[in-house]
């Protein structure tokens, strides 16, 4: 008796993961990223794929690309640029970083102070929310892409008239 309210216990409960993991993973598109081109010498390609969302038309994407370096206390930024390209014939459309990895910042004296490592980027970029397309981008080796979901307000407001 014991042993088969253990065993039916058991049994629910791997139901529920079960279900629970099925569920997981509908909440991706499956996405096509074979039609891009492959990354030239020196550069790797990398995507984004966004969960399936309620709402995407109100929700952004901003991406931000870079390196960690070990850096003082001064803020600092990533020089080059972020090309937007189309995908012939397909609609679509991938990003091409180009960037030597060079930085700037600003010229504050840190007397004493150790480096740190920070993540270093290009000025951030904001793209539309769309589970059904991949976002890919062409960066180089040595850097990485980052990104974070932006979510609106839930109350629209009103501007102040003068």
């Amino acid at each position: 008796m014991k042993f088969s309210k253990t065993l039916i216990t058991g049994l629910i409960l791997l139901a529920g993961v079960n279900a629970f993991a099925q569920k997981k993973a509908e909440k991706f598109e499956k996405l096509q990223i074979e039609m891009f081109p492959k990354a030239k010498e020196g550069y790797k390609q990398v995507y984004i794929q966004l969960p399936v969302a309620k709402n995407e038309s109100d929700l952004k994407v901003e991406v931000f690309v870079g390196a960690e370096k070990m850096l003082d206390c001064n803020k600092y930024f990533m020089m080059g640029e972020m090309k937007d390209h189309d995908l012939q014939g397909w609609g679509y459309n991938y990003y091409e970083v180009e960037s030597k990895g060079e930085t700037g910042g600003t010229l504050m004296a840190c007397p004493g102070q150790k480096l740190t490592k920070k993540f270093v980027t290009l000025k951030p970029e904001t793209m539309r929310y769309n589970s059904k397309l991949p976002i890919v981008f062409y960066v180089p080796k040595d850097f990485e892409v980052r990104y974070r979901v932006l979510r609106p307000d839930a109350a629209m407001k009103k501007a102040v008239q003068n």
